[in-house]
């Protein structure tokens, strides 16, 4: 979860963010966490007033107890907070909850329009008139748009059309990653949503990264020899198992 606040703005390691998904991390560990990032009162830093939290993250869905944590933490700290909900219908939709409820008691929620949601761009902020009016700034600095509504048009309907559907998106990437998990060279994490990632041998990951890149294949791959692919509204089962094919005969191969 990143926290604003170092000597600048700056986000803390995502070693935390991952930590949170796990099973056995103690509310207890988490608070100690929570606390060390706020900034002490001390003029050598900047005073800490944000805390801003992602979901999902890194595909992986922060379910709703522990962002009840989070957000009573804040208000006890008085710190505002922040939803960075770019992907929060997926965690919505992996929790079977409605979204609103992902979004009580932070103070704003961003809302990508095109990553799930499949609109060609856009995104939206919420939160009170105070708030929106305030982001004003944004426009006197030249983030203004004319003649939106047409990205508005696609943006509706995107939340009328496409919300239900990202339930196959997440049956698709647990489709990939079992296809995945049966291939020799490649170690699978069962995805949460609609994000699978996967750990290859090292003498993989050049033949796999060119092959792919040949079959027109998109899937991004990290330092260290990671992977990370992405189902989404342009993704169907055959594109599934064509994904899975194609790793499997370039594992196979000795070329």
């Amino acid at each position: 979860m990143p926290i604003c606040g170092k000597l600048e703005a700056l986000p803390c390691s995502a070693r935390f963010s991952r930590n949170l998904c796990r099973s056995g991390l103690t509310a207890r560990s988490r608070s100690i966490d929570l606390h060390a990032a706020v900034k002490a009162d001390d003029p050598h830093f900047a005073v800490t007033r944000l805390v801003t939290i992602e979901n999902t993250f890194v595909g992986r869905i922060l379910p709703r107890d522990y962002l009840d944590e989070v957000v009573e933490f804040a208000r006890d700290r008085k710190l505002a907070t922040h939803l960075d909900g770019a992907r929060v219908f997926n965690a919505a939709a992996g929790l079977g909850v409605d979204v609103a409820r992902l979004a009580e008691g932070f103070d704003s929620v961003s809302v990508c329009l095109s990553k799930g949601l499949g609109a060609p761009l856009g995104s939206v902020l919420v939160g009170d008139v105070p708030l929106i009016v305030r982001r004003r700034w944004r426009k006197m600095l030249g983030g203004g748009m004319r003649q939106a509504g047409i990205i508005a048009a696609a943006g509706l309907h995107a939340l009328d059309h496409h919300v239900e559907r990202l339930a196959e998106d997440h049956a698709n990437a647990k489709a990939l990653a079992d296809g995945f998990s049966e291939i020799k060279g490649l170690t699978v994490t069962p995805p949460h949503s609609n994000m699978v990632f996967v750990e290859l041998a090292s003498e993989l990951t050049i033949r796999l990264s060119e092959a792919l890149r040949e079959l027109g294949i998109a899937a991004s791959f990290w330092p260290g020899g990671r992977m990370r692919w992405v189902t989404h509204l342009d993704v169907d089962r055959v594109a599934v198992d064509e994904a899975i094919a194609a790793v499997r005969e370039v594992a196979a191969s000795r070329r």
